[in-house]
């Protein structure tokens, strides 16, 4: 397990959520789904201390979190620790993890579900090379 506060460390590269592992079916009590249109789909997720979610996708999204909140994303054989503060936009490159709410505050983010592909797909080596959770602002 890896203390990663930046989401700096690998990442699990994941083709965009499909209905096998898309968060809204697989963690119900967590994700919903708050816009959707062709370009773009819009989810809110809330957690409390303590709650797990189940293996889901994420396609290339931008996060904003409404609350501070701690976080372990565990997937494909790694874990990460995430703290992030209240009101920070992340981006989230494509991935597949599990999430468990860690501290003491609820967990309460929006998520900016990209439709459009990537501009150039990552070769599974660049993929690699990707974060797990969020990324830390350039």
């Amino acid at each position: 397990m890896t203390n990663d506060p930046a989401g700096t460390s690998d990442a699990i590269p994941s083709d965009e959520a499909g209905p096998a592992n898309d968060p809204v079916q697989t963690n119900p009590g967590h994700y919903r789904v708050i816009l959707e249109n062709e370009r773009v789909r819009v989810l809110e997720y809330l957690d409390s201390p303590g709650d797990k979610t189940t293996p889901h996708a994420h396609p290339d999204s931008v996060m904003f979190t409404l609350s501070s909140f701690s976080r372990r994303l565990s997937g494909n054989g790694r874990e990460v620790d995430v703290v992030l503060p209240q009101g920070e936009a992340r981006w989230l490159a494509a991935q597949e993890h599990s999430g468990e709410n860690t501290g003491d505050t609820q967990t309460h983010t929006i998520f900016f579900e990209l439709k459009e592909p990537a501009p150039t797909p990552p070769s599974p080596a660049a993929a690699a090379g990707q974060p797990l959770g969020p990324a830390a602002p350039e």
